[in-house]
């Protein structure tokens, strides 16, 4: 299977589990990878510039109407973000769950664009934000990955979404860095367009 779109969504813990994450990806890792965090609307570009400090691949917040491309992109504060086939779109609409940027959102739009061509990813977090959305992507045909929530710092939301998608893959960050590094991306398609 080729794939044009990796998710990922976290909360309480996020900052420490994301920056694993992502230091575990090669440098010339090609498919786009999606993070979605909860923060405050005022936290600027702190999380950018954090994790841009442990990774060579290009790390920037999603602007609406941007395509899609390689690199790491993250759901800006106080916005949702919506995957469309190609591009990102953002939203003001009402939180989702007390959370906007919601992880929900997020995936099911990505599940909705690109089917079967989608890895979602749920790690720590202190709420159930992301098991709809992993459903989706499963439901879809994607790929379901969950930090085991034994090593998270808050278990609940990859507990959550094991729940919900009891056939995900329960892996610790490293296991998720390293399937995640192994996917292959798609030559054709919206995401690497």
């Amino acid at each position: 299977m080729a794939y044009e779109i990796i998710v990922v969504g976290t909360s309480w813990g996020g900052l420490a589990a994301l920056r694993e994450l992502i230091v575990g990806l090669p440098a010339g890792f090609a498919l786009p990878l999606v993070l979605v965090a909860h923060r405050h609307r005022d936290s600027g570009q702190l999380l950018t510039s954090l994790l841009q400090d442990a990774t060579p691949l290009a790390v920037c917040d999603a602007e609406d109407k941007a395509p899609i491309t390689s690199g790491i992109h993250l759901a800006p504060a106080d916005y949702h973000l919506l995957v469309e086939e190609g591009f990102f779109s953002l939203s003001t609409d009402e939180p989702v769950a007390f959370s906007r940027p919601s992880i929900d959102v997020t995936f099911g739009s990505a599940a909705d664009a690109y089917g079967a061509r989608v890895a979602g990813v749920v790690l720590t977090g202190a709420n159930a934000d992301g098991a709809r959305g992993l459903r989706r992507v499963a439901d879809r045909g994607g790929l379901a990955l969950v930090q085991r929530p034994s090593t998270a710092e808050s278990s609940a939301m990859p507990a959550s979404a094991l729940a919900a998608v009891p056939e995900a893959r329960a892996m610790t960050i490293p296991e998720i860095a390293g399937a995640l590094a192994g996917l292959r991306p798609s030559r054709t398609g919206g995401a690497l367009r």
